[in-house]
């Protein structure tokens, strides 16, 4: 079957190719000339790069791309076209002349005017020369449905649009495919996965009664949202990674699993539309809603140290630009990031103007490692509640004044100020493990000196001056050397001291509790208690100045005075240099160490003042200050940070998604030849493109909640007509208008106009209801044809755009991994959830720096999820993805390329992925497929084909496993190494010769290529 294939393709006609390279068309002239069809692509491709949309381009002052140009009158009293008189009009006379100075297009441009085309101008000119506004810039108005001699063919209105053009043609439509075809193109179509054998069975007994029952089904289907999210996830550039240098990861799923939810609940369009653009702006936002808002942190982001924030800002602006723009317009609205647009009518200030809609997202140009919201599950969700609820109660607790708290604050009063006695200490010796060196000063304090080292270790042994010692002192100390006076030796004077210990010869000694004078948010001196190098001691912005910290003993430390102890200071944060350039310590053997010490600067100030004489406001504030040290309350703030801590940890199991949040709009300006370096551009607001209907704001400035209305209003001409396109694109392998992403001059001319417009206004005015659009397609009699052209219509319509039969392709990456996976039984069918990571080469994520990583294959059922939850890393896709075709994400991608090469066979011949599930369909082969191999065969083929094989395929499978058989059974090692392959075990109680055998059937028959092709 496949050979015949290829030799039908090689047989087709090869059309002439022009001088410039392109294919020719030499499909007859039409009686009647129309622009948009036939002439306006012409001055597009040859014309309008000097006298299109750009004016710094143009030439002559002659402008094409609008009528007032097109017909305008020249110098000396010519018009570029003079309506009906070709040998009076300056366009055609440039075009046909032999002068060379003349010609036009100049030579020097590369571009020559086909025999066709220049026939198509004289007629034009002749009937009229009439113009038509670009299709796609006009609103969409519903065509009448065209009357057909041959109605009985028709099955909606779908038909008769696509029956009146074959009609015109001389043409007519091919038959309907057969049942066994019929479902597993709408399987493939609509989930993404073959029918099984249950499912043709049922179908075959009644394939007209039972078609649109089918077609129900799988839109009801979960796996019908992946179908589409797949799709959808292409046009927004979803992936779980950042991009640019260090491709890092980011939290993004739950955005993916929106999208999936979204196409199975049918949302409509124009909700899905508004939701994701502008989710966070919407009146009281569910937690879904700012979720979908999720698509605009879509974009690449760099955490390069040195990047520059105003050209990454650019960079940012200009990817959303492009990629809204992209998916909702059909636009390439990017060309004018740094000029007007060589072929349609937007500018360079459209560009910016459109861009100022997203000026008001919070975020930094350099990412600052935002990990999202919390997304939980409905069971998450009440835990977290719960926990909530309990602090809540404790923190009203601590909040709550009581006689008992004021006696206790009145007695604190009178000692608050009052330090504890502290003895100083010199220490007997201080090292470094990292090279820093010392000088130990008179006063005890220690001194860092020489160069600065990027992280150390400090070990100080010293000997404890008090007995039964409660709590040691750490004063980091200011040193005119050190940078900003210390007391660290970062630039700014920081430090980050991450963790502190204690040992008593070779016996730890516990220290129970750290507080400190001041600590930097989220860096408290509790930190230096634990084992986490992300935590620590640090005191920005307060450097500069002298700070102090305690750390208590569990138990009171020393029977006599002068205990020998070993201290370890570790510096080991993110943060270079960040180690203490002075410090000294002292012990106390009083009952309450922290008193004086941890009491704030404003407290202290309040406390000077008599009781008597505090203002309402300073009695408050240091009432709610005391309630937060009470040793009364001590149980409850315990109480409160183990809670705490178990919400913490609760929720490292929780999903998270990044959001847009709303800020005050950033200013944006026009950069000149798109230079972010250039601010003399003007300042603008945000808008659409001038030449299309403005949006109604008022005084005010436009959201991007008016943007998401303004791109789903009924007079909006693109929107309806680029979805409605890319639908049919997934049911007939090509658009009504073929470039998916360039609805522009540069685009095509649909081949079905006035369908693709009747489809565009119903699906508007059936409320964007997507489920409805594509089961119109789906149910029409042009959608059930046969995908096999006859001889007459390859000839007519190689590329079968008339659509006088179905298509055929290779399925997309992902799926051609899922059907595998089905077949065998493999496929864990969860709908939704984390990024998994199946069978990979080693090593392939090596050259991944910023951190180094490692793939880690997934175990258990994660290894064997659909290919639209693989993890999908910019730089580093997934090779098996790769090779067949699938996009890295990093732009808007409105059809993916298809390939054909060695690589691909290469995959599935060899692949874990594949040949394990080869090894798991022979298992089930075996299991439920008979007990001859005729009849194995047999099942085998309905299970993975949805058809009985012809007696040949039998034959050939029949002779393979026979001669396979033999093979393993003189080479048993052999045999078992094809069933090692992958996770599952082989099983125990089967012959190995015999399953290897049938493996061999297997991976034949999971890689013909009626396994991978949509018929």
């Amino acid at each position: 079957m496949i050979r015949k294939i290829l030799a039908a393709a090689l047989l087709l006609p090869l059309a002439a190719g022009a001088d410039d390279g392109r294919v020719e068309d030499r499909s007859p002239v039409p009686a009647t000339i129309e622009f948009n069809r036939d002439i306006r692509p012409i001055l597009s491709e040859n014309c309008y790069k000097c006298h299109g949309p750009d004016p710094k381009t143009r030439e002559a002052n002659l402008r094409f791309d609008t009528k007032d140009g097109l017909f305008a009158t020249l110098e000396e009293g010519h018009r570029a076209v003079t309506a009906g008189k070709p040998a009076q009009s300056e366009l055609w006379k440039r075009v046909v002349t032999s002068a060379k100075k003349e010609k036009m297009p100049p030579e020097k441009s590369g571009k020559k005017l086909t025999p066709r085309e220049i026939t198509l101008l004289q007629k034009w000119i002749e009937q009229g020369a009439p113009w038509q506004g670009h299709w796609a810039f006009i609103p969409v108005q519903r065509p009448l449905v065209p009357a057909v001699q041959h109605p009985a063919w028709v099955r909606n209105p779908i038909d008769a649009f696509i029956l009146a053009r074959l009609e015109k043609e001389g043409l007519l439509p091919s038959p309907e495919a057969d049942p066994f075809t019929l479902l597993r193109r709408l399987h493939f179509d609509l989930v993404g996965l073959p029918p099984t054998p249950e499912d043709v069975a049922e179908f075959v007994k009644s394939p007209e009664g039972a078609y649109e029952k089918a077609v129900d089904r799988l839109l009801a289907s979960p796996h019908y949202g992946e179908r589409m999210a797949l799709l959808w996830l292409d046009l927004v550039r979803f992936a779980d990674s950042r991009g640019y240098h260090s491709d890092n990861p980011r939290n993004v799923g739950p955005y993916r699993d929106y999208v999936i939810r979204a196409f199975n609940e049918n949302l409509p369009f124009d909700r899905f539309t508004t939701e994701q653009l502008a989710g966070d702006l919407l009146p009281n936002p569910t937690l879904l809603q700012k979720v979908a808002s999720g698509y605009n942190k879509l974009n690449l982001t760099t955490e390069e140290g040195g990047a520059q924030a105003k050209e990454y800002e650019a960079k940012t602006a200009a990817d959303r630009v492009r990629n809204a723009s992209g998916v909702w317009m059909g636009a390439t609205m990017g060309c004018c990031e740094c000029h007007d647009h060589k072929f349609d009518p937007f500018t360079t200030k459209d560009f910016y103007r459109f861009a100022a809609f997203f000026a008001d997202i919070s975020e930094g140009a350099i990412s600052d490692g935002d990990k999202g919201v919390f997304v939980p599950t409905d069971a998450q969700a009440a835990e977290v509640k719960r926990f909530e609820d309990e602090i809540a109660g404790l923190k009203k607790t601590l909040e709550t004044p009581t006689p008992e708290l004021a006696a206790a604050q009145e007695q604190w009063e009178a000692k608050a100020l009052v330090p504890a006695p502290w003895t100083g200490i010199v220490p007997e010796s201080v090292k470094a493990k990292d090279g820093t060196e010392f000088l130990v000063e008179e006063d005890g304090s220690v001194v860092a000196v020489g160069k600065a080292v990027s992280k150390d270790t400090y070990t100080v042994t010293l000997k404890v001056p008090v007995a039964a010692a409660t709590a040691l002192r750490l004063e980091a100390l200011t040193w005119p050397t050190l940078p900003k006076s210390g007391p660290g030796r970062g630039t700014n004077g920081n430090f980050v001291l991450t963790t502190v210990g204690a040992k008593s010869g070779d016996k730890a000694v516990a220290l129970q509790k750290a507080v400190a004078d001041h600590s930097q948010d989220n860096f408290a001196v509790a930190g230096t208690l634990d084992d986490k190098k992300d935590t620590g001691w640090a005191i920005n912005p307060e450097n500069g100045k002298d700070h102090t910290a305690v750390f208590e003993f569990k138990e009171p430390f020393g029977k006599t005075a002068g205990s020998a102890l070993v201290l370890t200071l570790e510096f080991r944060s993110n943060q270079n240099e960040h180690t203490l350039g002075r410090f000294r310590w002292s012990a106390t053997a009083d009952a309450d160490p922290s008193a004086g010490v941890t009491v704030p600067a404003k407290m202290r100030t309040v406390l000077e003042v008599e009781s008597g004489k505090r203002t309402d406001a300073q009695k408050k504030e240091l009432a709610a200050y005391y309630r937060t040290i009470a040793p009364l309350l001590d149980r409850t703030r315990g109480d409160l940070s183990a809670t705490q801590k178990k919400l913490e940890d609760f929720q490292k199991g929780i999903r998270r998604c990044l959001i847009t949040s709303a800020a005050a709009p950033r200013t944006v300006r026009v950069l000149p030849r798109g230079n972010w370096l250039d601010s003399s551009g003007e300042q603008v607001s945000s808008g659409v493109p001038q030449f299309l209907r403005q949006i109604e704001t008022a005084e005010k400035r436009a959201t991007r909640l008016d943007l998401a209305r303004w791109l789903v209003s009924r007079d909006n001409p693109m929107t309806a007509r680029v979805f409605v396109n890319r639908l049919w694109k997934l049911c007939f392998g090509t658009g009504i208008s073929k470039r998916l992403d360039d609805l522009g001059a540069q685009g095509e001319w649909p081949v079905h106009p006035e369908l693709l417009d009747w489809m565009a206004a119903e699906f508007m005015e059936d409320g964007w209801n997507v489920k409805n659009a594509l089961k119109r397609i789906v149910l029409s009699a042009a959608y059930r044809q046969d995908s096999k052209p006859s001889k007459a219509l390859r000839e007519r319509d190689p590329f079968n755009r008339l659509v006088a039969c179905q298509s055929r392709w290779r399925l997309d990456a992902e799926m051609v991994r899922d059907v595998a996976l089905s077949v065998s039984g493999l496929l864990v069918p969860t709908i939704g959830g984390d990024s998994v990571k199946p069978y990979q080469p080693r090593g392939y994520w090596s050259f991944l720096n910023f951190p180094t990583r490692e793939w880690e294959n997934d175990k258990g059922d994660s290894a064997y999820r659909r290919g639209l939850y693989t993890w999908w890393q910019r730089t580093f896709i997934h090779p098996s993805l790769m090779a067949f075709d699938a996009p890295n994400r990093e732009e808007c991608c409105a059809e993916r390329a298809r390939s054909n090469i060695p690589q691909q066979a290469l995959v599935l011949l060899n692949d874990p992925s594949y040949v394990e599930a080869a090894r798991a369909f022979a298992e089930r082969i075996l299991k439920e497929g008979g007990t001859t191999p005729t009849e194995r065969i047999v099942w085998a083929c309905r299970r993975a084909l949805s058809r009985r094989p012809v007696d040949s395929e039998i034959a050939v499978l029949t002779a393979l496993q026979a001669r396979h058989l033999q093979e393993y059974q003189a080479d048993r090692k052999a045999a078992e190494q094809a069933l090692a392959v992958g996770q599952q075990p082989a099983p125990k109680d089967a012959d190995a010769a015999e399953a290897a055998s049938w493996v061999s059937v297997a991976r034949v028959i999971l890689n013909l290529h009626e396994m991978i092709t949509r018929e």
